[in-house]
């Protein structure tokens, strides 16, 4: 029986004041103070860990059942395993994040902390992947933490392109868009050659998702397209990512198969943000020709 290993990594920095999330401060262009902006960091960082662990410890489920599949069909089957690795720098942050995991209760599953090194965030990102390889990874999916609209769905989803790769011979790439021109998700199998150098802070100019996609063309990989993810960087992402965070939280309670983000939204509450309006405008094509009204004076 073949093993495949399967990593999740996840990129965080310690949830500190003034050192998270800035833009959404007072620091920069945002409305709240370093305090708050770090709780609400925590609070993402905090539930996106507690979706990833339980879409693997579905995965573990399919895993299983596509071995017992396999082996009645008389075929060699494929035992995937799957770990959740967060990225944290500089080391004297490891143990800090292994406590403050620690501090949270215990969680669906193990989760393994190491630090990222490098003098460029192209650098720490492929120091990330390295020490996962390392590690005996086969495939590696890689996120941030401030996402608090990453479903189990979206975890699925990377893992299953990863695994499509396969058929490539010489690998490929899997990659998941925000909304500001960058990426939430990328990945690769780790027969792939393929590195993050020159995507981030891009020579030419060019934002993350477009520097991705044409280092793979240059080099002749496959990429896959995953569901566009949105992250928390200013405060237009937050205001858009309160109104999912609803949604989802209220999914759920109808039985939804999702994985809510109840830290964020219990903040957002407490905050007295957890809705958003916005005021009217005219910034809309005419609609007398549609609606056969008199147009207003």
């Amino acid at each position: 029986m073949r093993t495949r290993k399967n990593a999740l990594v996840l990129f965080s920095k310690v949830p500190v004041p003034g050192m998270v999330k800035t833009r959404l401060t007072v620091l920069k262009d945002g409305a709240f103070d370093p305090e708050t902006a770090c709780q609400m960091y925590q609070c993402m960082l905090f539930d996106v860990v507690e979706c990833i662990c339980r879409a693997m410890n579905d995965l573990d489920q399919r895993a299983k059942a596509a071995v017992d599949a396999a082996l009645a069909a008389g075929e060699e089957p494929v035992l995937d395993q799957y770990e959740l690795v967060i990225s944290t720098t500089p080391a004297s942050n490891v143990p800090v994040m292994e406590e403050l995991l620690a501090q949270a209760g215990e969680w669906p599953r193990p989760i393994h902390v190491i630090c990222d090194e490098g003098s460029s965030f192209d650098e720490h990102y492929n120091c990330s992947f390295d020490k996962t390889w390392a590690r005996g990874a086969d495939c590696i999916l890689s996120m941030g933490a401030d996402m608090p609209a990453l479903t189990k769905a979206d975890v699925f989803a990377g893992f299953d392109a990863l695994h499509r790769l396969e058929q490539f011979p010489k690998g490929g790439i899997v990659l998941a868009p925000d909304q500001e021109m960058g990426v939430s998700v990328v990945g690769w199998t780790k027969d792939t050659d393929f590195s993050h150098d020159g995507v981030y802070y891009n020579r030419q100019g060019l934002t993350v998702l477009p520097a991705y996609i044409q280092k793979a063309r240059q080099l002749g990989l496959p990429a896959l397209y995953l569901p566009p993810i949105p992250d928390v960087d200013t405060m237009q992402d937050l205001m858009h990512n309160i109104t999912v965070v609803e949604a989802l939280n209220y999914c759920a309670e109808s039985g939804d198969d999702v994985c809510p983000p109840h830290r964020m939204y219990e903040l957002l509450k407490d905050l007295g943000i957890d809705q958003v309006s916005v005021a009217p405008n005219d910034l809309h094509d005419p609609r007398t020709e549609i609606d056969g009204c008199e147009p207003e004076e």
